[in-house]
């Protein structure tokens, strides 16, 4: 059983690591999902899907990792899994004939609703261990995270770009630059010299 503390005891600078900090909370937040969830029940990964599943039919690969933040390839197996199970339904994507979209299957939506009132438990307990003046901040400073999250593949990606065009500048400007330093260096060439003709002097 998940019993909470009101102190944090100073461990050094772990007490004001925001990383482990969010770590700790994390690894609390799961033993109560974990414990309203029992043993047999969907892990909070699998409830995610279904919930995005559940607002969308075929949901391609892509999509689903944008809604619930689960990375490209740990998504894909889970998927798999899932389908083999029967919560899901995999089917060939009407928008691009490359990819493979998913739905909820009817055992997938029943799975779904059972969880929904455990889930929502969890989450008060959580919720809970906050003094109520504190918690719509706490969640609206989640929020931000989460879409701090979101954004940072485009970021990146940006980012990569404008580097990539910054070397090929930075490229550009070393050959001229080289260019102009083999100019600067080249030897003028010489001028060409007459030779002094030589007085033949007779000897008596």
């Amino acid at each position: 059983m998940v019993k909470s503390g009101k102190s944090l005891r100073k461990v050094g600078p772990l007490a004001t690591s925001p990383s482990h900090l969010m770590h700790r909370a994390l690894q609390l937040a799961l033993d109560i999902y974990s414990e309203e969830m029992g043993a047999d029940g969907l892990t909070q990964r699998q409830f995610a899907v279904l919930e995005a599943a559940s607002l969308k039919a075929g949901l391609t690969q892509t999509e689903l990792v944008r809604m619930t933040g689960i990375d490209r390839s740990t998504l894909a197996d889970l998927v798999t899994r899932m389908t083999a199970k029967g919560l899901l339904e995999r089917e060939r994507s009407t928008l691009d004939a490359r990819a493979k979209a998913v739905r909820l299957s009817t055992e997938g939506a029943a799975r779904l609703e059972a969880a929904r009132p455990l889930v929502e438990a969890a989450d008060k307990r959580i919720m809970a261990l906050l003094p109520k003046g504190q918690r719509e901040t706490f969640l609206a400073q989640l929020a931000e995270l989460a879409a701090a999250a979101d954004a940072a593949p485009d970021a990146a990606k940006a980012e990569a770009k404008a580097a990539k065009k910054a070397l090929k500048m930075a490229e550009k400007e070393a050959k001229k630059a080289e260019k102009a330093a083999k100019k600067a260096v080249r030897p003028a060439k010489a001028s060409k010299l007459k030779k002094p003709k030589l007085k033949v002097v007779e000897v008596a």
